[in-house]
């Protein structure tokens, strides 16, 4: 028991401090901080803010709980990744299952829950030491004057949050006479009364900086979960209004009695530089490099390395630049087809947790059929791809004549010796029955790369299997393969392993277009366009104006100069996530990490 009240005093108050040093991480590695002063100052007047309503640390202590037990987390993405927890990151952590986890974090496990008892333990003892002492009560009636002013403070941060802040370029002022301050009768009237209010002056931006908030610790965790609760509740109504979103698409020349098929396959965390159709040494795709009616697309990129951002891209209408905006308003590719007359499914080998509002759920909640198959989670125990077999069979026997089938797989997701059976453990020292391995241990990059090589393999021959189904059903098909997003896995020299890096790696995605001979009979024009475009700059927006022309579907506002099977193809920006927008043809790539460096400014995210 600490019995010394001087050190009671210097252990709470250290405890303290160090919370509040940990937006600082950055600097132990040597990297800039955005707007340190005004960290400190934000970090200033929330202790002051706690002291003021709680009057002593026995008190306020309990409101810096979350603070405390969020800590592990957040000093592990500042280590690791250079940020600390956003909304992004809480919605990652409730859209991932118990063994996810588990697999993801390896044997670290046991280091986060010995960290999670130190860190609790921690908050214990020094919660203890304040009975041990009042000298740091603010019993003084000048709290109540402090309490005052912070209302008038909270007043007044409330009027501008409500009225904005003017940017450098606005000089244009409103019609002062619209209406009189003393005419205010109504909330209505006080409405348009602020409305008409010009915005505070730029300097005050200094008191309406949400990110450095956010960023601040012990209360910045606060508003990180105020922010991720708004996300969900914005999701939650997208849902909601993208019910009544049409697209008004239609086929053309739609013969009712013509069987189709057309089937997308979303990969995970494939890259397009361990393919062997590639060009990569390792045979890594032994079958589906005899395929004759296969166009491996050689330069695509995703814009964001993350399922959940990603996804939304390749499906919607969704700009790249928005992607780290929650939700959007417009249906997928999805809803298109359904308009067309399709009969849509989505068949998943990922998890259901959190079907109801992730972003990938909203897309596949739009199918006429949907499916989760994997029962094991993403543990050794977790279903191969090759169960999303029998339910794709089982699809292609449903009596609509028209079929869009979406199938999305587990591919290359991490741990990767838990992605194939034993047989496909070609390369060796492989991760395949080591238990709970690290991706950050550097000591395993040979195992890893091995196991990832094969995860590949065993991903070859599933899409081959796809294929040949396909090709014993007597009409016009085709399918489409695309990776959300590629992996850094220790590379030469980089010491960088899985995603959220900035790497070329990452970024460039493997995908390619099969179709069989009928299809090329009935369509010979956009097979020709398909090949005209196999080494054209793409992204993953081309995706959704390309799969719709893919089956002749259109609709009033099309562009079909993103299409790869229209003549009308242009090139566009391909925009990546490093560092704000980077223009990612006009970077350059740094060291082997190939981290993706705009050579003039990237453009800012909004977020």
């Amino acid at each position: 028991m600490l019995r010394n009240t001087n050190f009671q005093k210097a252990y709470l108050l250290g405890s303290y401090l160090i919370l509040s040093c940990i937006p600082f991480i950055p600097y132990i590695f040597g990297k800039k901080l955005a707007f340190p002063i005004r960290l400190v100052s934000y970090e200033l007047f929330s202790w002051f803010c706690l002291w003021v309503l709680f009057k002593s640390p026995r008190y306020l202590h309990y409101a810096l709980l979350p603070a405390f037990f969020a800590l592990p987390v957040e000093v592990y993405l500042q280590v690791y990744f250079g940020q600390g927890i956003s909304p992004h990151h809480l919605g990652i952590i409730t859209e991932t299952s118990p063994n996810e986890a588990l697999e993801f974090l390896g044997n670290k496990i046991w280091l986060l829950l010995a960290s999670l008892i130190a860190i609790l333990a921690w908050w214990w003892s020094s919660l203890r030491t304040t009975n041990h002492f009042k000298d740091l009560d603010w019993q003084h009636r000048s709290r109540w004057f402090a309490a005052a002013g912070l209302l008038i403070c909270a007043l007044c941060w409330g009027y501008g949050l409500r009225i904005g802040v003017a940017s450098q370029t606005q000089t244009a002022k409103k019609d002062e006479s619209s209406i009189n301050v003393w005419e205010i009768r109504s909330w209505n009237a006080f409405e348009t009364f602020l409305d008409n209010q010009d915005p505070l002056p730029k300097w005050a931006e200094t008191f309406y900086d949400d990110e450095s908030f956010a960023r601040s610790w012990p209360l910045g965790i606060y508003a990180r979960s105020i922010d991720f609760f708004k996300e969900r509740k914005y999701l939650a109504e997208l849902s909601a209004k993208n019910n009544r979103f049409q697209f008004q698409a239609y086929q053309i020349n739609n013969d009712k009695e013509m069987a189709q098929t057309v089937v997308v396959v979303l990969g995970e965390s494939s890259r397009y530089d361990r393919w062997s159709l590639n060009g990569y040494d390792r045979d890594t795709n032994p079958y589906l490099s005899q395929e004759e009616n296969l166009v491996s697309l050689s330069d695509v990129i995703t814009s964001v390395a993350a399922t959940r951002l990603s996804v939304p891209i390749i499906a919607t209408r969704k700009p790249a630049t928005q992607s780290l905006k929650p939700g959007f308003t417009e249906k997928s590719f999805i809803s298109a087809y359904k308009e067309a007359g399709f009969k849509t499914f989505w068949l998943s080998n990922q998890m259901s947790f959190g079907q109801f509002d992730t972003p990938t759920s909203v897309i596949a909640k739009e199918a006429d059929v949907t499916r989760f198959l994997n029962l094991g989670g993403y543990t050794n125990s977790s279903s191969f791809d090759h169960e999303l077999f029998a339910p794709f069979q089982l699809a292609l026997k449903d009596q609509s004549n028209k079929k869009l089938i979406v199938l999305h797989t587990l591919g290359n997701h991490w741990n990767y010796s838990h992605r194939y059976p034993q047989s496909y453990d070609k390369w060796q020292p492989s991760l395949f029955g080591v238990v709970n391995p690290a991706y950050t241990n550097l000591k395993n990059k040979v195992a890893i790369n091995n196991s990832y090589d094969n995860s590949i393999l065993y991903t070859d021959w599933v899409l081959s299997n796809l294929i040949q189904i396909l090709k014993t059903q007597s009409q016009l098909s085709a399918l489409w393969y695309i990776s959300d997003h590629g992996q850094t896995l220790y590379d030469g020299s980089c010491n960088l392993a899985f995603h959220g890096h900035n790497t070329q790696f990452e970024f460039h995605v493997p995908s390619f277009v099969w179709f069989s001979s009928s299809f090329a009979k009935r369509f010979p024009e956009k097979i020709d366009q398909l090949k005209a475009h196999q080494n054209a700059q793409l992204s993953t927006e081309n995706f959704f104006h390309s799969v719709l022309d893919l089956a002749a579907i259109h609709y009033p506002d099309e562009k079909l100069e993103r299409s790869i099977f229209h003549p009308s193809w242009r090139f566009h920006t391909r925009y990546v996530d490093s560092y704000g927008w980077s223009n990612y043809d006009d970077s350059h790539l740094k060291g082997d990490c190939r981290e993706v460096i705009d050579n003039k400014t990237p453009l800012p995210q909004e977020k």
